[in-house]
């Protein structure tokens, strides 16, 4: 039996085309224009009539697969399943442009070029499972006990010990709040200072989900332009001077990757201090710089109490572990304890423990070194790999931008490169203004093995080459 099969796809949609394809061939199936045992053409085939990636396709049929829609045998070939069909029903319409399909499609599974996440093979997997079964183990044998929400003081006094060597913070482990991960330490700051309804300076481009974070909290963000020396505070200071609050990234800005200057961070804790504002400095990279030594953290300069310090453990040891702190300034450490226990404590013990004998033993800053080694020879090898096909790229701190020709646009590009196993993020992305926006691929270094980039980025400029 031929397959009746007729699909059109929308190329300028948000919807990736894999996703096209199959509601196409499911919504066939459910109408009953493709009846029980139909043919359909084979991944191949169908690829070449659509125009699109073999890969695109064959993702459609595997998902219809797993739905058991279809079946692929190599006799029979890919025919639709044997089944009754399926009652009409009603559901809620989809929106695929809302931010949580993006960020489940573009960050959902591991890829090439992912960025946010470490390097596999860097991970001491055998060492932090032996340290975490023992942190288990001490933990089921004792007495039960509701845990301190604020976290376990061993954790807070090596992290206020590896803050004053490495990112220049005077602090105490009263002043230390352990979070799940960056996310959780904006919310329980965002809690504690209640600034429901007020401005708030946010860099441009700037993380997404930051952004919309803030505005989920009841903030309004206003787009504060990113230059050579990090956020400009004076165009702040021109367009937005009732803010309350602002959110920087001083140490590798997100995701273009420059310091923030002295100049800039004096004049940003001056306006904080006079203004009585508050800034959230996201120390989403920490120590983790590969050129020369990290730049000391704002907090570091901070003199007034104006600056709440976050960073978590995501990229340094594994976004799994859902691990991250807050450094909140002296005076409000009791507010800060009364919001983590009523509303956001913290995390389980086990992972905290492992975490300090982690660090207690010297195993981090051992990681750390050989983490920044691996990484640097990812970057160079990259960047040799690109330099003969690129003329506009750039490092920006643990990715490269790859800033594209005119008219090539990033994110159906970084879509259509899903399929193959890459996952540049496309830089408009991380603009507030779509129209406005500079389109580029961010290339992650950590996930960027030397032995797959010929092919990689072949597979990556050719996909590049159809949208020109």
């Amino acid at each position: 039996m031929t397959s009746p099969l007729s699909l059109t796809l929308d190329r300028s949609a948000r919807t990736p085309l894999t996703e096209q394809i199959r509601k196409g061939i499911t919504a066939a199936i459910e109408t009953g224009v493709l009846a029980p045992g139909a043919r359909l053409p084979s991944w191949l085939d169908l690829a070449a009539q659509l125009g699109v990636a073999r890969g695109t396709v064959r993702s459609a049929y595997e998902t219809l697969a797993a739905a058991q829609l279809i079946t692929a045998s190599r006799a029979a070939g890919t025919r639709v399943a044997d089944r009754p069909p399926l009652a009409a029903r009603q559901e809620p319409p989809s929106d695929p442009g809302s931010f949580m399909e993006v960020y489940r499609e573009l960050a959902g599974r591991p890829a090439i070029f992912q960025m946010g996440v470490p390097a596999q093979e860097t991970f001491p997997a055998k060492l932090l499972a032996r340290l975490r079964s023992h942190a288990i183990r001490a933990e089921s044998s004792a007495p039960a006990r509701y845990p301190d929400p604020r976290g376990e003081l061993e954790l807070r006094q090596e992290i206020a010990a590896y803050l004053a060597v490495a990112r220049g913070i005077a602090c105490t482990p009263t002043q230390i709040f352990i979070t799940a991960g960056y996310g959780a330490g904006l919310n329980l700051a965002l809690r504690v200072l209640g600034l429901d309804g007020r401005t708030v300076w946010m860099e441009d481009p700037g993380f997404p989900s930051t952004r919309h974070g803030l505005q989920l909290a009841g903030l309004s963000p206003v787009p504060i332009p990113v230059d050579a020396e990090g956020i400009d505070v004076d165009h702040g200071l021109r367009h937005a001077a009732d803010a309350a609050l602002a959110v920087v990234t001083p140490g590798q800005q997100a995701p273009l990757g420059t310091a923030l200057s002295l100049a800039r961070r004096l004049r940003l804790l001056d306006w904080a201090a006079r203004d009585g504002a508050w800034v959230i400095e996201d120390d989403y990279l920490g120590e983790l710089q590969l050129r020369g030594r990290a730049t000391p953290a704002l907090a570091s300069l901070d003199h007034a109490g104006r600056v709440i310090h976050i960073g978590s453990f995501s990229k340094t040891i594994s976004p799994t572990w859902r691990l991250g702190f807050l450094v909140a300034p002296a005076p409000l450490a009791s507010r800060f304890a009364e919001v983590a226990a009523c509303l956001a404590p913290a995390p389980g013990p086990d992972v905290q423990v492992a975490t300090a004998a982690f660090m207690r033993e010297g195993h981090y800053l051992r990681h750390l070194r050989r983490t920044k080694r691996v990484y640097s020879a990812q970057r160079d090898a990259l960047l040799e790999c690109l330099r003969p096909r690129a003329e506009r790229i750039a490092v920006a701190g643990l990715a490269v931008l790859l800033r594209l020709p005119a008219g090539a646009p990033d994110l159906p590009i970084a879509r259509e490169a899903l399929p193959f196993g890459l996952a540049p993020a496309p830089l408009s992305l991380w603009y507030a203004d779509a129209a406005a926006a500079q389109s580029g691929l961010l290339l992650g270094v950590a996930t960027a093995p030397q032995k797959q980039l010929a092919k990689s980025c072949d597979r990556l400029f050719g996909i590049i080459d159809r949208f020109q």
